[in-house]
């Protein structure tokens, strides 16, 4: 659906990367599935060329829910034939929500790097297993605050096995550039977004007036120019003196 839209000269006209990180749970460990996707904002086109996306957004959110609606229920009707469903299901707005991420795409990145090879709950969690109950922590979504909850064990590991994707389901999907048949397509990517960040350096560096690259020349290499991150405070009082005590002579 994503790669339909994107496909379009209208919003971004090339092949788009995508990563799909499928979750199963909440910090309840309560069965609920869900995907997370990570897209970069470009696709490569036709004629090898990166093609960057609008700066507010990726692709129609109204035209993605319609896709995902007759995704969905042509899939619902293969699966189940014998269901007839009503037409409200088919006329009702679906919602399909993108957005920007929280800070910078590497944050994203780290955050469904870390639920990869993660179980439902932590053995930190688990405060006690006790006349057939399992005490563990959890942190409310709404306030953020610790709780506790206790479950009789039978509901505890019903929870837990719901997690254990069914046959035919992964954990990581790529698609598009990321797929693994397209790995030669993927490197001219790379090469061409690494020849773009090249020369916006050097363009970069030729707007420096030329009294500011001398007075931050490297003193060792005479070329590029030196960054001050921070400066340390000279200390005030000197250094603390040492006292040496001598033992007595012995007779």
């Amino acid at each position: 659906m994503f790669t339909k839209l994107a496909s379009d000269p209208k919003y971004v006209g090339g092949k788009l990367s995508i990563l799909s990180v499928l979750h199963t749970w909440t910090r309840t460990i309560e069965f609920h599935p869900h995907v997370h996707m990570l897209v970069p904002a470009g696709g490569l086109d036709a004629a090898s060329n990166w093609r960057t996306t609008r700066k507010k957004w990726l692709v129609p959110v109204k035209a993605l829910s319609q896709l995902f609606r007759a995704r969905f229920m042509k899939l619902a009707q293969k699966v189940l034939p014998e269901v007839a469903f009503p037409q409200e299901v088919w006329k009702k707005e679906w919602i399909a929500y993108c957005k920007p991420p929280f800070t910078n795409p590497k944050k994203v990145l780290q955050y469904l790097g870390r639920y990869v090879h993660r179980i439902a709950i932590a053995n930190s969690r688990i405060e006690a297993i006790d006349n057939g109950n399992v005490t563990f922590r959890y942190q409310e979504s709404a306030t953020g605050s610790l709780k506790r909850m206790t479950l009789p064990a039978n509901e505890f590991l019903r929870r837990y096995l719901q997690h254990i994707l069914p046959q035919g389901f992964h954990k990581v999907r790529y698609y598009g550039l990321l797929s693994p048949a397209n790995r030669l397509t993927l490197k001219r990517v790379q090469l061409l977004l690494a020849d773009k960040i090249n020369k916006q350096v050097e363009e970069q560096n030729n707007a420096v007036p030329t009294d500011v690259m001398t007075k931050y020349r490297c003193p060792c290499y005479s070329e590029g120019i030196m960054v001050v991150t921070c400066s340390l405070a000279r200390r005030s009082r000197s250094p603390p003196s040492i006292n040496i005590s001598l033992a007595p002579k012995l007779q």
